[in-house]
């Protein structure tokens, strides 16, 4: 077990934000990765006044402003705009969920059950002593989220049934949707009362504690491959309208970009691949929505170079990095190379996808990472 002080958890949030190199980072939780285009464009504000007029998206389906000047200031942005429902709770409303569900494909509609976790989270008061890394995972069975290894989750296995899983993991518990919220709060609460130092199911002795008095009934073990390309271009949703999936390159959404997407008035969803989803739009509007955002950076592409190379931070923003990683993976991007390249400036490799290669910055230039066997 990782030996680490509850006191050591600085992951920020939009109250408690983390002193980096270029200056205060808030990270803004949004359970699902679902914002509306007003709250969008209320960010990007935020940011353009009181910090880096850059928006970044994070693995998991969140937003960060960085070099904040009035934290206080971005704090009360964010509450103004809906998305800091819950002080004691806003580190830990960490739920990822299948972009697209309920849109366009996908075993079951996993919307209202976001809302109804995030809810439930906000109401125990066990939970806001949790890791501010501990993630819940929702899958509508198309594999997307199940393959990230969230601490736990769902995976539908139809309209109604579901798999319940820890560290991306089938335990063989199966469920009905109806009590997947009760059973995934459980879990979370049990995890508070034994995880000691632990940040993340994975790194407890016996995680299998945690599904104590809950009847396996199915084979346990099965994983489900990672998904490290996200949904990009024209996506024709079941009811007859688009969603826009848009690349972000390097996960670095300028401020006044993210006020164009934010006009076009339409539910917005951040995946945990960087990436953006624009919704419920008629043809009309996305066809103007595509001519006006395709030059301003977004990547509809999904054969797109950038979709195959990420980056962490590093320098000036982040002081352990020894190089200018996000400048390098640009540059890389006219080298196109076999697989997915994320580089890092240093040895924590912070962002990087489960599989591909991690490419770690040092003196003499990158070296490969070499991941745990």
């Amino acid at each position: 077990m990782t030996t680490r002080s509850r006191d050591q958890d600085a992951c920020p949030g939009a109250l408690s934000v983390h002193r980096a190199a270029d200056g205060a980072l808030a990270r803004v939780r949004l359970p699902g990765g679902m914002l509306s285009g007003a709250a969008l464009t209320a960010l990007a504000q935020a940011a353009t006044r009181f910090g880096s007029p850059d928006l970044e998206l994070t693995s998991r389906g969140n937003l960060q402003i960085r070099g904040i000047t009035d934290t206080g200031a971005v704090a009360d942005a964010v509450a103004a705009a809906g998305l800091l429902p819950s002080p004691t709770h806003e580190r830990v409303r960490n739920i990822v969920a299948s972009p697209l569900s309920g849109r366009s494909g996908g075993l079951a509609d996993l919307r209202p059950l976001v809302l109804d976790l995030d809810a439930a989270i906000r109401r125990e008061p066990v939970l806001a002593e949790s890791s501010g890394r501990f993630w819940f995972g929702l899958d509508d069975g198309r594999g997307d989220i199940s393959g990230l290894g969230t601490d736990v989750g769902v995976h539908a296995l139809d309209g109604e049934l579901a798999a319940l899983l820890l560290a991306g993991r089938d335990t063989g518990v199966r469920l009905s949707l109806d009590d997947a919220v009760r059973t995934l709060i459980e879990v979370a609460v049990r995890f508070v009362a034994v995880r000691g130092n632990a940040w993340r199911v994975g790194e407890l002795a016996t995680p299998q504690d945690l599904l104590a008095g809950v009847a396996v009934t199915a084979e346990p073990g099965a994983t489900w491959p990672p998904v490290v390309r996200p949904p990009v271009g024209w996506i024709a949703q079941d009811d007859g309208r688009v969603t826009l999936g848009a690349g972000i390159p390097l996960g670095v959404l300028p401020a006044r970009t993210a006020e164009f997407v934010g006009a076009v008035e339409a539910p917005v969803v951040i995946t945990p691949w960087r990436s953006l989803l624009i919704c419920d739009l008629d043809e009309g509007v996305a066809d103007v929505a595509l001519r006006v955002l395709a030059p301003m950076g977004l990547v509809f592409d999904e054969n797109s170079p950038w979709l195959d190379v990420s980056a962490c931070t590093g320098s000036p923003g982040c002081e352990r990095s020894a190089a200018d990683v996000r400048a390098d993976a640009a540059a890389a991007v006219d080298a196109p190379a076999p697989g997915h390249r994320h580089f890092v400036g240093c040895e924590r490799a912070c962002g990087s996808p489960p599989v591909g290669e991690v490419l770690i910055a040092g003196p003499d230039g990158y070296r490969p990472r070499r991941r745990p066997s």
